[in-house]
């Protein structure tokens, strides 16, 4: 979790401070704008890591409780009605 939350800091001080270079910011600006972004950021990957963690948690449950697959081959064939 704790890598995620850096990745999207890296990621979100990146985004600010190109950001503010091409609208020509002062440097005050851009380092303000690289802070900000760097915690929403953090927080959004914080918010993604949790709900993907959820996910495969979930989906991990799901493959416990599902039953085993048959082996006998004519199980595999489905039937159908007969008229």
């Amino acid at each position: 979790m704790k890598s995620l939350m850096l990745i999207g800091a890296l990621s979100g001080s990146l985004i600010g401070i190109v950001f503010s270079m091409a609208r020509e910011d002062s440097w005050p600006t851009t380092l303000w704008h690289a802070c900000a972004a760097a915690y929403v950021g953090s927080l959004l990957m914080r918010w993604w890591g949790h709900a993907w963690r959820k996910s495969l948690a979930q989906s991990i449950e799901e493959r416990k409780n599902a039953p085993a697959p048959s082996l006998n081959p004519l199980n595999a064939i489905p039937k159908t009605a007969k008229p």
